[in-house]
């Protein structure tokens, strides 16, 4: 079993002695991460012909506006996927590894070697695609749904050849039991992300080395739960 004080406390000691190597990771993950956000627009005149003629005036640059917003949101996508997801892994692959007192930023590249990539980028463009369907339905089972494969980035980390299915099944499995707890872990942070927007929102950004160093020993923590529960083994995880 596990405790937030627990994790919140092994996190602290180890950012000690690697603080500024765990902000810029972190500012890495944050930076990849993508964040969805959306607007609106809308017009209207004072009678129905203007507002026909206006349309019609408005039409060119509506769909030109409209192309080019477009082909933003599919540069994201693209950054997202092709460089986000094996930049998140070598990140969740950085903060476990310091964690067990192995500090060194080459863990942040592990993703992108050959053997490696089309598998990272596959199984997490399956968990998001997953994730997706579930937050058509509601947004709770959607919310809850994202706690269950939270783990499958730190399984990749561990594992990058593991598969699609098997690190969606094994995050499931992790996080079995525990969402609610992690929910109220996520919630322990609030006090902390009010400070940093008090401060201009950059203490925010101090804030993330914290956040990422109490999840991987999170992981840590549901891991071995996992292997003492027969779940998986040291060998499927590469350990």
């Amino acid at each position: 079993m596990w405790s937030r004080i627990e994790l919140k406390t092994k996190a602290k000691a180890v950012l000690k002695t690697s603080y500024w190597k765990a902000f810029l990771v972190s500012l890495i993950i944050g930076f990849v991460g993508g964040n969805s956000g959306g607007f609106s627009f809308n017009w209207h005149s004072g009678n129905e012909q203007n507002h026909i003629n206006l349309g019609d005036e408005l039409l060119p640059y509506l769909f030109i506006f409209m192309t080019g917003f477009l082909f933003v949101v599919l540069i994201i996508l693209a950054f997202r996927v092709l460089l986000g997801y094996a930049l998140e892994v070598g990140g969740r692959r950085y903060f476990v590894q310091s964690a067990q007192e192995n500090v060194d930023l080459n863990f942040l590249g592990i993703a992108f070697e050959k053997e490696k990539y089309f598998n990272i980028i596959k199984t997490m463009l399956w968990r998001a695609f997953l994730n997706f369907l579930w937050y058509l339905l509601l947004l709770i089972p959607g919310i809850v749904k994202s706690y269950a494969y939270r783990m499958v980035p730190y399984i990749l980390a561990d594992n990058p050849n593991i598969g699609y299915s098997r690190a969606i099944e094994l995050s499931n499995k992790m996080t079995d039991g525990q969402k609610f707890k992690m929910f109220i872990l996520d919630l322990s942070f609030i006090g902390w992300y009010i400070l940093g927007f008090i401060a201009f929102f950059i203490g925010i950004l101090f804030v993330l080395p914290y956040v990422n160093a109490t999840q991987a020993e999170l992981y840590l923590a549901l891991r071995q739960n996992a292997i003492d529960r027969g779940d998986c083994s040291y060998e499927e995880l590469q350990l």
